[in-house]
Order: C-alpha cells, then structure tokens, then sequence
C-alpha cells in the first residue's frame, strides 16, 4: 500500500486501496470542508466545523431519514464508511450515541482519520471487512437494539451484487429494533430495474416501506440515487413528504400505492440473481 503524502505538501494526500486511488481534496466552495475521492468517484464530502452540513443529495435524505427517529442517543450502524459523513452528523445530531462501521479498506479509513479526525469523544467503532461477512458475524447482543441501519455499500462506483439481496436485507432486519429502520442508496438510471427490485426486495422483508428521490430520477431521466427505507414500524408519512420537498435539493417520497406502481411487479432479488449496480457515466461525476 502507498502511504499518505506528507500534510506539508501542497499536492492531496493520496493512497492505492483495493477499488483504486483515493486521496481527500479541500473544497474549494466551502472552507473547511473536504472531499474523498476514490477512483475518480466523490465518495464523501465531511465538514469538519459543521458535520450536520450535508452536501451530497443522497446524504442529505438518509440524514432527513435519521431525522424521523425519536430523539435522543441512538444505536448505529454503518455498513459502508468512506469518510464517516454520517457518524459524524449522528454524532452532531444525537451526542452520545453509540456507532459501529464496518468498511473493507482500513487504509482508507487510516487516512480519513489522519486527515479528517473523528469528533473528540464520539463512540464510534469500526470493523474492517466485508460488510455482509462482517455484518453476519457481529455479537449476538447486538441483534434487536439497532435503530438506524445504513446500507452504503460500493465498489467503485457500483453497489456489490451481494448486499442487494433478499437474504442480505433479511440478516439485516434482525439486528434492527421495534423502532428501527434501514436505510439504503440505491444507485440507477434509465427504467430503474435495478431500483425497483431493491424497492420490491425491500417491500418483502418490511411492512414499511418508502423511496425517496428527486423527480427526474424517479421517472428514468437521469442517473442518480434512491434512497430506500425499510421499518417494521409505521414511517412518519405525513411529515415526510414536507420535509423532503422544502429541502433546497427537493425530493419525491414514494410510498404506499404509488410505491407499488414504482416497483410494478420488479422481482425479488436473491444471492441466485443478484447484479451489481448499472455503471454511471463519467459525467454524473462532473464538477460543480
């Protein structure tokens, strides 16, 4: 592995990992903010005077998400880490939480931390590792006290066929509480079959169960990300939809009936059938 260039160069720290170049670039935007690029992909973008400023669409609804559960410290996990945008926002949001991250490039996470520490007393753990491997084998204890469950798994720029499927979400739900939910980026273009199937996956393994994504993406206009989100409890959807459309990066809340048109009879997905995540085109990649 390459190590990190030295913090008195003028070029970005950068290191090889398993899905190619990552190295963390200031944002020129926003002072004091950063992003993690791995392999020409912004992965991550972390604000370290403001971790509840979320930047990336995507991010920003799993953080609305996060926002619906009750108040007060919860219990965390991350199965994807990149630069920790969300630990750090829960962290933010809910002091005193516990979190737990399972990410498979520790060299990528020693850079983050070298680079973009943690907050100062924050209990967040990591694990490194497969996320579904790691996830199958964490303490029994755990398993029922989890309310939030985030699911931002990639490689490169493509979700790994194994966490899409309906044995996956299955061993995910255990972990969850009464209360819990889980969360997933879904990442599709042109006809959504690849979301559609993780929206009727998702649908079998939960009660409730929403999309959320702006309207050009939900109607096959572009490529870009849904958020999925799974609960055996009953989802706020009369606050949501408010939510999500007043954000500055508006979105669309699709449940219920209207979920059920979006799936329109897209199969379960097993480990049997399971693909990766369509490949976006370089441009979605584009600056701002």
């Amino acid at each position: 592995m390459a190590s990190p260039s030295s913090p008195d160069s003028d070029a970005p720290s950068e290191i090889t990992i398993g899905a190619g170049q990552a190295r963390i670039d200031p944002d020129k935007y926003s002072p004091g903010s950063f992003t993690l690029i791995v392999d020409g992909t912004p992965q991550s973008h972390v604000d370290l005077e403001d971790p509840t400023h979320l930047v990336f669409e995507y991010v920003r609804r799993i953080g609305h998400a996060i926002d619906t559960l009750p108040d007060g410290p919860i219990t965390a996990l991350h199965l994807g880490g990149g630069a920790l945008t969300l630990p750090r926002y829960v962290e933010a949001m809910r002091p005193g939480s516990r979190q737990q991250v399972i990410e498979l490039e520790q060299d990528l996470i020693e850079l983050v931390r070298a680079e973009l520490p943690f907050p100062r007393g924050a209990s967040i753990r990591v694990r490194y590792g497969d996320a579904r491997a790691v996830m199958e084998k964490l303490p029994a204890g755990l398993r029922g006290t989890v309310d939030l469950l985030v699911v931002d798994v990639f490689g490169g720029s493509r979700i790994p066929a194994h966490v899409t499927s309906l044995e996956f979400y299955t061993a995910a739900a255990a972990f969850l509480s009464p209360r819990g939910i889980l969360v997933v980026n879904s990442a599709d273009g042109a006809g959504l079959a690849f979301a559609r199937g993780q929206a009727s996956t998702l649908a079998t393994v939960f009660e409730h169960v929403a999309a959320v994504a702006d309207p050009g993406t939900l109607k096959g206009r572009r490529f870009g990300n849904v958020v999925l989100i799974g609960s055996h409890a009953e989802l706020p959807l009369g606050e949501m939809p408010r939510v999500y459309s007043a954000d500055p990066l508006p979105a669309k809340v699709v449940a219920g009936r209207e979920l059920r048109d979006f799936i329109a009879g897209a199969p379960v997905v097993t480990d049997a059938t399971a693909v990766p995540s369509p490949e976006p085109s370089r441009s979605v990649f584009g600056g701002r």
